[in-house]
């Protein structure tokens, strides 16, 4: 027989054996590669969005602070604007008294 006859089948089968050897263990409790990768790919998937909410929490009570501000100004504003015609009303009246007055001394010094 030909040396290259027992080679050839003696290959075959040291590189079938080697194979077999490379086969990963099956265990069921633990989890595949695809899974580990969908894993991965979930917690990173969940850091980036608990990255992004952070600035938009923050926004958004940035935005609920300056709406209350808003509200607070427009109350002060109104009340400086009942202020104001409190205060015009009363000078209006006192203006009223002072041109009668003055209106009555002409009445009688033209007596």
């Amino acid at each position: 027989m030909n040396k290259s006859m027992l080679l050839v089948p003696a290959l075959t089968l040291a590189l079938l054996a080697g194979l077999a050897g490379c086969q990963p263990k099956q265990d069921t409790g633990a989890i595949g590669p695809a899974q580990q990768a969908g894993k991965a790919v979930d917690d990173a998937g969940a850091q980036v969005a608990k990255t992004l909410h952070a600035p938009i929490d923050k926004a958004e009570e940035a935005k609920r602070k300056m709406a209350e501000a808003g509200e607070q100004a427009k109350k002060q504003i109104a009340d400086a604007t009942d202020d104001a015609r409190d205060g015009l009303d009363k000078a209006t009246v006192e203006v009223g008294k002072k041109v009668e007055q003055v209106g009555e001394k002409m009445q009688k010094s033209a007596n």
